[in-house]
Order: C-alpha cells, then structure tokens, then sequence
C-alpha cells in the first residue's frame, strides 16, 4: 500500500514513516524539505497514493494562526485527495481538542470538523501528549524554567505513529478511541526528571496559564475518557531510553 504522510518529518511524522516501512507500506512524505507546501498545496500529487495519514502541525500558541493553518492544510489535502481517488484519509488530533478549542486546539478542531464533513472516508484518532512533550514544553526565564500547570497523560510518539499506520491498514473508522499513555501524570513532574537526567540547570516551576485553554489543561479537560485505548510504555521506562 502507498501511504502519503503530511508532516512526514516532524516529531511524529518521522515515526509514522519508520512504521509505514516496517510494516511493509511504501511510504510517501509530505514536506516543505521534499519540495511540498501543504499550506497552499504546492507541490501535492497523490497519483498512485492509496492512503493519507495527516500529522502536519505548526508551532503556535495563537488561535487565529492554528485555525488559519489547518483550515488551509486539511482543505488541501482533501481537494488532492478526490482529484486522486484517494480511499482512506487518517487525522491525528489532540484528546479533548474539540472540547476545549482555544489557542492551538481551536486549529485542532477545526481540522476534526472538515474531515469529518469532507468527501473522502476518513478516520480521526484523538491522542494525549507526547513524552517529549515534557521538555518542548519548558520555557527557561533566567533561573527559572517555566512550565504550564497541566494533568495529562502522556505517550510515546512511537506508539501513536504504529496505531496510524495500523487504523490506514483497515477501512475508515470515522472517530477512533481515544490513545493515552498508562497513567496521569502532572507535566511539571515529568519536566523536573528530563531536566535531572540532562543536567541543564534551572529551577523547574509550575505556573497557570491564563483563559479557558489553561483551565483545560489545569482542570483535566485533556484527559481520556474510560473507552480509551491505553499504551503500556512509562514515562521513566521512555526517559531511559533517551
């Protein structure tokens, strides 16, 4: 099967490529370092893709630069898919984006909302944080390292990346469950033992943010709900590994 991948060299694009691989998929990425902009659609042909898994995403914390990015991305994608026959377009989204669509969840759920109205079947898998999530997430102001107050339940992108591959190996789902890691956690946790393990210095501190996304991340409006499909990999067990 030829599997196109959005974003095929992000965080998690780049797991979702050595998955396609080994599960013996020929896998086709989707970038600006392989000459695509998904944005404006430049540079996208599909001829011949049988599947297209979207983990394209940008750094930003503004609502109105996440909804612009995905509305643009999901739009394009889905306009080259039907040109192509594409059968099966798969989206990672974020686990309570829809219920708590501020900041970069808004662009999140918009995504959700135009797959799921679009003409090619589809299939949206929902997962927590990433355990590298612990450290991007730590902002260093002159002794202090600054991180947002947050209950999750983080996973390893390697995890998220193997269950993509195997929902673009079956029929179209429509929303699948829920993917989260194996327990709670607070994310402020979780940074203070990366920061141990690399020696950086700085004292790790939790701080609110502001608005309804803080609320969200503070009050568990992240957090899967009981049907979730739950990874086995820990924390320390991943932080071990790097």
């Amino acid at each position: 099967m030829r599997i196109a991948i959005a974003g095929g060299t992000g965080a998690v694009g780049r797991h979702v490529v050595s998955a396609a691989e080994a599960a013996g998929h020929e896998a086709l990425v989707l970038s600006r370092a392989n000459g695509v902009d998904l944005e404006f659609g430049v540079g996208l042909d599909l001829a011949g893709v049988d599947v297209v898994i979207d983990v394209c995403g940008t750094q930003t914390t503004s609502e109105k630069r996440s909804r612009e990015f995905f509305e643009r991305t999901t739009t394009s994608l889905l306009r080259a898919e039907q040109a192509a026959g594409v059968r099966h377009h798969v989206a990672l989204s974020i686990v309570g984006a829809a219920g708590s669509a501020h900041g970069y969840y808004a662009g999140k759920a918009l995504q959700e909302r135009l797959v799921s109205s679009g003409e090619v079947p589809w299939t949206i898998l929902r997962a927590t944080q990433f355990f590298d999530f612990a450290h991007q997430v730590a902002t260093k102001v002159g002794p202090l390292v600054l991180v947002p107050a947050m209950r999750s339940q983080p996973l390893a992108a390697e995890d998220v990346a193997r269950r993509l591959v195997e929902l673009a190996g079956a029929a179209p789902a429509g929303n699948a469950r829920d993917l989260a890691g194996p327990a709670e956690r607070r994310m402020v946790e979780l940074t203070r033992a990366w920061w141990a393990k690399t020696g950086a210095s700085g004292r790790v501190v939790e701080f609110p943010l502001p608005g309804g996304f803080g609320r969200a991340l503070r009050d568990g409006g992240i957090l899967p709900g009981p049907d979730a499909q739950l990874t086995s990999q820990t924390f320390e067990e991943w932080l071990g590994q790097q």
